[in-house]
């Protein structure tokens, strides 16, 4: 390793998975002076609840943290963020369930409080970088920073971090973002890190159990299924239960299996038909950003992706000013889900996005 402080301080936030480790030590060894931190996020569970909840920054999370950091040699500490991420993250994950959307939890999290409250806490602490364990890189040029996409495409996660600007750039560091899974992986093992075949975690890392319903689902009444013309098909389970491209749960016969088209919260109803009535061609987003941090003016060509392993297809975005853009698609595409990210591409070029509305 280098000798440590001569690029200055490093706040790197410490899930306790391999990548957040292999970031620690990646920059340990590129000379900076770093310190582990990990958010305390979790809710208030017992001690049954906590032996089941493994998912990022859960107590056992932090055991594999601060045993990576020890392994380092580097400080380690827990931020008590639960107030902070409760409001930002989790209510406004149940109140969008609550109005028929279906909300990326990630995207907010990145936005609310890894990139806002975490990075304000970083300077706290006297550092000039905030790193993550994300896969994703940052460019510099004459116009700016720029948020490009990871080496390794299967990990990239540029889809989840739209809405950092050349503030957040400036103060942000993935070190794993050059590199590909396998060798993140390798390098971990080859240091004797404790985390190197830990699996990746596939939860929202709120939510007991993996299932958001247990969540939201108590919270509304059951509701009816229509069909597009209004004609009821009877009862359905609570809207929370269901997205837009839906198929599972709606537990009706017919000849062809029926679809979430739509969700009316205010009706309480849940609009089901056949596959082909799930296409669209465009949609409007709100709450738009672009990493330039300049709003366009005209019409652009990119490219557009509508779910987080989705693919991105050619369109035209519009914007409309007050935040809002309309994306055009250049061809047909199925389930297009409100509370979802609509991000634009150019390339290898995250350039921003918006939530659909």
């Amino acid at each position: 390793m280098a000798d440590r402080g001569n690029k200055g301080r490093v706040v790197c936030a410490m899930s306790g998975g391999v990548d957040s480790s292999v970031a620690a030590a990646l920059l340990v060894r590129a000379g900076y002076e770093v310190i582990g931190v990990t958010m305390e996020i979790w809710p208030e569970m017992t001690g049954a609840e906590m032996a089941h909840h493994g998912g990022c920054c859960s107590i056992g999370a932090v055991e594999d943290a601060r045993g990576v950091c020890a392994q380092l040699g580097i400080a380690h500490y827990v931020l008590n963020l639960r107030e902070h991420f409760q409001e930002r993250v989790v209510e406004n994950f149940k109140a969008e369930y609550l109005r028929g959307r279906t909300p990326n939890p990630c995207v907010a999290c990145n936005r609310e409080v890894k990139f806002s409250e975490l990075l304000r806490r970083a300077a706290a602490l006297g550092a000039d970088h905030l790193a993550t364990g994300h896969y994703a890189q940052v460019q510099g040029g004459p116009s700016g920073l720029h948020l490009m996409r990871a080496a390794d495409p299967q990990k990239d996660q540029t889809y989840v971090l739209w809405g950092l600007g050349q503030d957040e750039l400036r103060h942000v560091l993935f070190p794993v973002g050059g590199h590909h899974k396998s060798e993140i992986r390798e390098i971990a093992r080859s240091l004797g890190l404790g985390t190197w075949n830990k699996p990746d975690s596939q939860e929202i890392c709120f939510v007991t159990g993996g299932d958001y319903r247990t969540l939201v689902g108590g919270q509304s009444p059951p509701g009816r299924f229509v069909d597009r013309f209004g004609h009821d098909l009877g009862e359905s389970p609570p809207l929370a239960h269901f997205t837009v491209g839906q198929r599972r749960g709606i537990g009706l016969a017919a000849e062809k299996p029926y679809y979430v088209l739509e969700l009316r919260p205010g009706e309480n109803t849940v609009v089901i038909g056949h596959r082909e009535e799930l296409e669209g061609t465009r949609c409007l987003v709100e709450d738009a950003r672009f990493v330039s941090g300049l709003w366009p003016t005209e019409p652009f060509d990119c490219s557009v992706r509508i779910r987080a392993h989705g693919r991105e297809v050619p369109a035209e975005v519009v914007p409309q000013g007050n935040g809002e853009a309309e994306v055009h698609f250049l061809e047909p595409q199925t389930a297009i889900a409100p509370g979802q990210s609509a991000v634009f591409y150019a390339g290898d070029e995250c350039l921003g996005g918006g939530i659909i509305a």
